[in-house]
């Protein structure tokens, strides 16, 4: 099949209940591989509560959580031949660098009504940031990739149309993500050097395919779970909560309602900042 006839260009309310009957399928499936939906605390206990606090707010001191998932992979540094992109068989969970170093990532986007405002919130803090994106959307809203190029943040691959991975075959996996990377290219300018699998479902094939399409796999150390509408308060917890230094933050501007997504970070964002955080995106050196 042509490139051209992948170029599909689906309705927003078709993709929205595309996204939430996927995102239904892959809760029952519970933590997929070591970046799986929800995350288990020390000694494996599941995540404390997150309801709001009954009362004022009260300033609280930013320190790990048990949102953040266990550090057992995508440490070390990379295998490979010099110009070779390393075959891993685990994703990376977090960044190095000096400092109090932290990114903040956004998955299946770019949507209209409310990618455009994620960009104006990190550009009021002059603050980059790392868009996963989804072809078909990419395709729809191009301007949306532009601007993201425009201002520096990073572009990464999300698949073409947000499957589960670890359902598919090798020549479907290599459509997918091939096919995203050709539309990246072509509207924001630069072929993606991240890929990031839905649901963090990740297998031995995608893990290849994406060594061989010159992209390294990140995760994420803190899932906000704002795909679950939790309330713009809990998202504000779990970031503040789970900020550390390496820190990787998954959030979402597109799939569903994210006006929540959208409040917490003009909340949270200065807060980190405040609290001596230095939001940047990742260079593979760094990882």
């Amino acid at each position: 099949m042509k490139k051209d006839q992948l170029l599909t260009r689906l309705t927003d309310d078709q993709l929205i209940t595309r996204r939430r009957a996927l995102l239904a399928g892959a809760a029952a499936l519970g933590a997929v591989g070591t970046a799986g939906v929800f995350a288990l605390g020390p000694g494996g206990k599941a995540p404390r509560s997150a309801a709001p606090a009954a009362g004022p707010a009260v300033r609280r001191p930013l320190k790990p959580s048990v949102y953040r998932l266990q550090p057992l992979t995508g440490y070390g540094p990379p295998r490979a031949a010099p110009g070779r992109t390393p075959v891993r068989s685990r994703p990376l969970l977090s960044v190095s660098g000096l400092g109090r170093t932290m990114v903040l990532t956004f998955d299946d986007g770019p949507d209209p009504r409310y990618t455009p405002d994620i960009l104006d919130t990190l550009r009021a803090y002059d603050v980059p940031a790392m868009f996963f994106v989804c072809g078909e959307m990419a395709a729809a809203h191009p301007g949306l990739l532009r601007r993201m190029a425009d201002e520096g943040h990073v572009v990464g691959n999300h698949t073409w149309s947000h499957p589960l991975l670890t359902r598919l075959g090798r020549a479907r996996i290599r459509s997918e993500m091939e096919s995203t990377c050709e539309i990246v290219d072509r509207t924001y300018g630069e072929w993606p050097r991240w890929f990031r699998a839905p649901y963090g479902a990740w297998n031995r094939a995608a893990f290849q395919i994406g060594a061989d399409l010159g992209m390294e796999p990140l995760a994420w150390t803190v899932d906000t779970l704002d795909w679950t509408e939790p309330g713009t308060r809990t998202i504000v917890d779990r970031v503040e909560d789970g900020a550390a230094p390496g820190v990787v933050v998954l959030s979402h501007d597109a799939g569903g309602d994210r006006s929540q997504s959208v409040r917490a970070l003009r909340r949270y964002l200065p807060a980190l900042l405040d609290a001596g955080y230095h939001v940047t995106v990742p260079r593979r050196h760094q990882v």
